[in-house]
C-alpha cells in the first residue's frame, strides 16, 4: 500500500479536462491507498464555502464517496484555496491539517506543506500572503455578498497573472535556504511540496544529514502525484 500526495490542481469550471482526470483519479488509483492528501490549490479560486457553484459540490461528492470507501483524505491549504473551511471540509469528508505537518509514514518522516512560504526571494508576494492571511481581514472579507467577492477575486486573479508575468523565474522559486530551515525546525530529512509546479526530487544536506525535496507538478495534460510506500518515494505522472 501506499500514502498519495497531490497538488495544485487549481481546478475551475473552465478546465473540465482536468476535472474529469481528477475524478478518475479519486475512482481508480486513489481507492487503492492507504491516505491521500492535497497539498493545497485544489481550487483556482476559493471565495468562501458558501459559493454554490457545480464543480464545489461534485468535487465535495467524489472525494466524500472516497472517504467513505475506507481512503482518508488530508488537505492543506493552497495560495489559491486558502479560505476553503470547516463547511466544505465536513461536506467533502476532507481533514484539513495545519500549513506544515509533520508525518510518520512507514517508519520515515515527512514534512508536508503547499511551499509558498518556502518562495522568500518573492517579497512581495510574501507581504500579499501575511495580509491576506489575518483573521480579521479574512472574516471581512466572508461577510461580504458573494457577488462582491466573486468581483474582488476575478481582479486578484488578474493583478497576480500581471504581476509573476514582471518576475524571474528564480524569485518565484523557494529559496533552499528556507528549506533547510524549515527541515532542521522539524528535525526531518524529507520535505514533499508543491505550488511551485516544478516537478523533481532534489537532494540536499540538512540536519548534517542527505535530505531529500520533493515536488510536486501542477496538473495541466496530466496529473501529478508523490507515492509514498514503506520502500520508495516517487514521483509519478497521472496520465489523462
Amino acid at each position: 500500500m501506499a500514502t498519495l500526495f497531490i497538488a495544485d490542481l487549481h481546478l475551475q469550471t473552465e478546465e473540465p479536462a482536468i476535472t474529469a482526470g481528477f475524478l478518475r483519479f479519486l475512482t481508480g488509483t486513489a481507492r487503492q491507498a492507504d491516505a491521500l492528501y492535497i497539498l493545497g490549490d485544489l481550487f483556482e479560486a476559493w471565495i468562501g464555502d458558501d459559493d454554490p457553484t457545480p464543480l464545489h459540490r461534485d468535487i465535495a461528492a467524489a472525494i466524500k464517496a472516497l472517504v467513505d470507501s475506507g481512503v482518508p483524505c488530508y488537505f492543506i491549504h493552497g495560495n489559491r484555496d486558502f479560505l476553503l473551511g470547516k463547511r466544505y471540509a465536513r461536506e467533502s469528508g476532507m481533514q484539513l491539517l495545519p500549513e506544515e505537518k509533520v508525518l510518520d509514514l512507514y517508519g520515515r518522516k515527512v514534512l508536508i506543506m503547499h511551499g509558498d512560504t518556502l518562495c522568500t526571494d518573492d517579497a512581495g508576494y510574501q507581504a500579499f500572503r501575511a495580509k491576506v492571511h489575518k483573521p480579521w481581514l479574512q472574516r471581512l472579507f466572508l461577510a461580504l455578498p458573494l457577488f462582491v467577492r466573486q468581483r474582488i477575486a476575478a481582479r486578484m486573479r488578474a493583478g497576480s497573472r500581471a504581476a509573476n508575468s514582471n518576475k524571474s523565474m528564480d524569485i518565484m522559486d523557494v529559496n533552499l535556504q528556507a528549506v533547510v530551515e524549515a527541515m532542521q525546525k522539524h528535525h526531518v530529512q524529507w520535505l514533499i511540496h508543491g505550488h511551485t509546479h516544478r516537478p523533481a526530487i532534489h537532494t540536499l544536506t540538512a540536519n548534517g544529514q542527505v535530505a531529500h525535496r520533493v515536488v510536486l507538478g501542477a496538473w495541466h495534460h496530466e496529473g501529478s502525484m508523490v507515492s509514498v510506500t514503506a520502500n520508495n518515494v516517487e514521483l509519478l505522472p497521472i496520465p489523462f
